[in-house]
């Protein structure tokens, strides 16, 4: 027996499910992901006013894979959970690995966070749309979620609860609710093949407010109408939620990059190779699209299935881009670390590890899907960090010596529309605290000199009016 369900007396739903099973699976999921990941890099961005036309397309890993930003960030996480045997590594641990192993191949919200912790900042803080530009809609809550997922299989809250503590270093708002989304149908996969039933999930997941159940509905009727033309349903995506020119907010946004993935589920149907194909057409952010769309369907198929296919997969994970990390890890091996680690999820949720002849059994406490983080809107929580964080800024600002800390209280303040009045009470310690922030140079280049996202602009405007000066130009290249 691999898997059975059933419900004893008043006791909680418990699934069983094999180590085998799980093992399979929780491999599957990996290769599914960086085979999205890797083979989707050729489409990246190439697709946006008009979608892709891959007719021919097998999945391949000919020279193994390398490290990219859509796996490797998890990859360090994990390997320091798995040596720790700590699911949820506090702030100050995962500020002291990015600062470690986190310096290369970052981009937008991701890079915007790190140069942060520069500054002393700390996640949740450095995810914060108040504090960070990008976290209102960039896509890190959902391509850096998947591998968290994998972590706890038919625990949808549980795989939503690691996502958000790793996701919300860059990210909140909207985005949060997209890595609750993806991280239930990941954990879904792993009891359940329907599309259909695996989406479902997700958006129960997400608070009742979210944009994103609509974009939901919105793809599962375009498709109900055009279930053979997904270039249809990728027309009506763009005609509806591309709305800021077609610049990067659009592009790197989690609304076109959402739908996208529906739509490659639903049109994909459970086949892993149509599933890849119109991902990598729909376009937009295509390789991030694509490795959640493989995490998805690589849980439903399982490693051996997928190895039984004749694709060429070499078994190397090649590290290229993070420092002080494995240069020896496979792909296999890094999935085995996920496996390492979920039997502490399930227990520690109350499952047990049965060993049953030879045959290892685990016992799941089965959990329905359920949002298990509100989404709180840009001006409030604006409004919440300026009561929580006001009076520490204002005080920071009148005594303290230390530069950093008076760097980091210059920028709240900016951020939070309170600098006007203390330059007014306190001019000459407001000058110091500016000197301050200015000394941060790769901190201040990212204000000014990062694309020019609505949340930059503002953001360049009040540093601007606060008296920071706009560097003559960017110097440190990233």
């Amino acid at each position: 027996m691999t898997m059975q369900v059933w419900v004893t007396g008043s006791a909680a739903e418990v699934i069983e499910i094999s180590g085998e099973v799980l093992r399979d699976k929780i491999r599957g999921g990996m290769l599914g992901q960086i085979i999205g990941n890797l083979n989707g890099l050729p489409h990246e961005m190439k697709y946006i006013d008009e979608p892709g036309n891959v007719s021919e397309y097998t999945p391949a890993l000919p020279d193994g894979a390398r490290t990219d930003d859509d796996t490797d960030m998890e990859w360090v996480y994990i390997c320091a959970m798995q040596k720790e045997n700590e699911v949820y590594l506090p702030p100050g641990r995962i500020a002291a690995l990015w600062k470690e192993r986190i310096n290369r191949g970052l981009w937008c919200s991701n890079r915007f966070a790190r140069s942060m912790m520069d500054v002393g900042f700390e996640p949740p803080l450095t995810g914060s749309v108040a504090l960070n530009p990008w976290a209102e809609f960039n896509i890190s809550g959902q391509f850096l979620c998947e591998t968290f997922a994998l972590l706890a299989p038919a625990m949808p809250q549980t795989a939503g609860r690691i996502g958000l503590n790793y996701t919300r270093v860059a990210i909140d708002g909207e985005p949060a609710q997209s890595t609750q989304f993806f991280c239930a149908m990941i954990a879904t996969a792993f009891v359940e093949n329907d599309i259909n039933r695996i989406l479902a999930n997700g958006v129960e997941a997400m608070d009742e407010k979210s944009v994103i159940r609509e974009i939901v509905a919105d793809v599962r009727e375009w498709h109900g109408k055009y279930p053979d033309d997904w270039r249809q349903t990728r027309r009506l995506i763009k005609e509806k939620y591309v709305r800021y020119g077609g610049q990067m907010r659009d592009n790197n946004g989690y609304e076109v990059n959402t739908a996208a993935v529906i739509a490659a589920l639903l049109y994909g149907d459970g086949d892993f190779v149509e599933t890849m194909k119109t991902a990598f057409n729909l376009g937009w952010d295509a390789d991030c699209v694509a490795a959640t769309c493989g995490t998805i369907v690589g849980v439903t198929k399982g490693y051996k299935w997928m190895m039984s296919r004749g694709w060429k997969i070499v078994d190397r994970y090649k590290n290229t881009t993070r420092e002080k990390m494995p240069m020896d890890e496979t792909i296999t091996g890094y999935a085995d670390r996920v496996i390492d680690l979920v039997e502490t999820v399930i227990t520690k949720q109350g499952g047990k590890r049965i060993l049953t002849g030879s045959q290892v059994i685990y016992q799941i406490p089965a959990e329905k899907s359920a949002n298990v983080h509100k989404l709180v809107g840009p001006d409030a929580e604006v409004s919440v960090l300026r009561e929580k964080a006001g009076p520490q800024v204002k005080e920071a600002v009148a005594r303290s010596q230390d530069k950093q800390e008076l760097a980091r209280a210059a920028y709240v303040a900016i951020c939070l529309d309170m600098s006007e009045q203390i330059r007014k009470d306190q001019p000459h310690r407001w000058a110091e605290a500016i000197n301050a922030l200015a000394g941060q140079r790769r901190f201040v280049e990212n204000i000014y000199y990062d694309a020019n996202i609505p949340g930059s602009l503002e953001l360049r405007k009040k540093a601007a009016a606060a008296g920071l000066d706009k560097p003559p130009k960017r110097q440190i290249i990233e």
